[in-house]
This record gives structure tokens, C-alpha cells and sequence, in this order.
């Protein structure tokens, strides 16, 4: 796999982290408000990064899907939002187009 590739992996790690500490964040937790906001400039640089190999739709959407993956996991596992059924399959359905569109980009630099 390609460094592309991977700084799109870590932008995806850093969207997710970033995304989930939204609701913790404010003047009493410092410390996370700023882990925070550095993972939110962080994910751009690395989908930036990842942009200049990977097509921009292609890397975009992985990024933003598997985004909102990780968010409604994140969600579930830390602030206990339901896991229904429609729910479920909506995410099935986001991880079947990040595949699709991760195997039509054909093979890594």
C-alpha cells in the first residue's frame, strides 16, 4: 500500500477522533478541546496528502464514509446511540461503497 493510502487511513483515524470528541469538548476540558481541533487540521493535511495520488472523488468519499462509519460506532460504544437495525444496514451499505470505489481505483502506485 502506498503512503497515499496510508495518510488516507490516518485521515480517516484522525476524522473519527475528532468527530467522536465533539461532544466532550469546552473550556472545562482544554487539553481535549485542543487534541480536538489539531486532529480536525491534521485529517486535511493527511487527505491532502492522499489527494495528490489517489483520485480526489475516490479519496473523498473513502474519507467521508468511512468517516461516518466510525462516528455511528463511536456514537454506539460512547455515548450509547442505538444500534437498530435500519441503522446497521445503512452503515453495511456506506462499507459496500467505500469497497467499491477502494477496488475501481485499481492498484496502489
Amino acid at each position: 500500500m502506498s503512503m497515499h493510502w496510508w495518510a488516507l487511513a490516518a485521515a480517516v483515524v484522525l476524522e473519527i477522533f475528532w468527530v467522536a470528541g465533539l461532544k466532550q469538548i469546552g473550556l472545562a476540558r482544554p487539553a481535549l478541546s485542543a487534541g480536538v481541533i489539531a486532529a480536525m487540521a491534521l485529517t486535511y493535511w493527511m487527505l491532502w496528502i492522499a489527494v495528490r495520488a489517489i483520485p480526489i472523488g475516490t479519496a473523498y468519499a473513502i474519507w467521508t464514509g468511512l468517516g461516518a462509519i466510525g462516528a455511528v460506532i463511536a456514537g454506539v460504544v460512547l455515548y450509547r446511540e442505538p444500534a437498530t437495525v435500519l441503522r446497521i444496514v445503512s452503515v453495511s451499505a456506506i462499507v459496500a461503497g467505500v469497497v467499491g470505489l477502494k477496488l475501481s481505483s485499481g492498484p496502489a502506485p
